[in-house]
């Protein structure tokens, strides 16, 4: 059944999959469920993060360039399809009081016709299940807030010929289930703190939690946890794969993996929307949909 299963990943910028869901993706890859990211923007706007690479002048005029081929070895080692929506990086307003967005950027686009273009790979692909990214945007980037706004329009307007008309958008298609990643979750932060520090080693998390507190977090209904701890390798290696926004040295990467498979060897999800029957938790984002595939 799973060459009958189609799950589409919808991210804000090329890294996001790779930091978001991308155990889960490999695992169903590797079960044979066709697996689409789609990507909403090219991350022009994003900063070299990788202290190794910044001041490299090639890189900082091509970015986008560069970004793009970081994608595509990311793609290969996920083992995912990978398809842009084409709008451009909003980048990340800072400062107090924050600039104006850039004119022409992704967080700026009317949402109903950005969706449209949401609308026409959900068609074209027609996948059972969708993951995105919750209304804060997993967290507070425009470029994130937008993807989830188009993915939610987008999940109902894929099954609307009245607003997205078939002959400009492709015959109509109705998605069963929508995810929030919520792979960055207080439990497994904590988890995981907890278990470096009994280890007697230094833990990446403790200032994570103080600014968890600070910010006053909403805690988030986990209802979907993914067992992928087979494929972790998978996922850093994608990771690293985006070069200038990974330092392999830095803290993603400071937990050993054996105490991560030990600790929380899952993946966490969010149901937000559901037209089958499932009983929560579950532990495979098809559930409710397998049997009738």
């Amino acid at each position: 059944m799973t060459d009958q299963l189609r799950l589409m990943a919808v991210h804000a910028h090329p890294d996001d999959e790779s930091s978001k869901g991308a155990a889960t993706m490999a695992k169903y890859v590797s079960e044979g469920v066709d697996v689409l990211v789609v990507t909403c923007t090219g991350g022009e706007r994003g900063s070299i993060l990788n202290p190794k690479l910044q001041g490299d002048p090639y890189i900082e005029e091509h970015i986008h360039e560069v970004r793009k081929k970081e994608m595509d070895e990311a793609r290969e080692i996920l083992g995912v399809k990978q398809e842009w929506l084409g709008f451009v990086d909003s980048g990340l307003p800072e400062g107090d009081p924050l600039p104006p967005l850039p004119e022409g950027c992704f967080a700026l686009e009317d949402v109903d016709k950005a969706a449209g273009e949401l609308v026409r790979k959900i068609r074209s692909f027609r996948p059972q299940v969708i993951t995105t990214y919750d209304e804060n945007g997993g967290y507070p980037h425009p470029d994130h807030i937008m993807t989830h706004k188009i993915s939610m329009v987008a999940f109902d307007g894929a099954a609307d010929t009245t607003k997205y008309p078939e002959e400009e958008y492709g015959p109509a298609f109705q998605p069963l289930k929508l995810y929030y990643n919520q792979g960055f979750n207080r439990p497994r932060t904590e988890a995981l703190h907890k278990a470096m520090l009994e280890r007697g080693l230094e833990s990446p998390y403790g200032d994570w939690l103080k600014r968890w507190d600070k910010f006053e977090r909403k805690e988030r209904t986990l209802t979907t946890h993914i067992p992928c701890a087979d494929f972790f390798e998978i996922r850093d290696k994608a990771l690293i794969a985006h070069a200038t926004q990974i330092d392999p040295d830095g803290g993603w990467f400071r937990v050993p993996l054996e105490i991560q498979k030990e600790v929380w060897p899952t993946e966490e999800y969010e149901l937000a929307k559901s037209l089958v029957d499932t009983s929560l938790p579950e532990d495979d984002l098809f559930a409710g949909i397998r049997d009738n595939a």
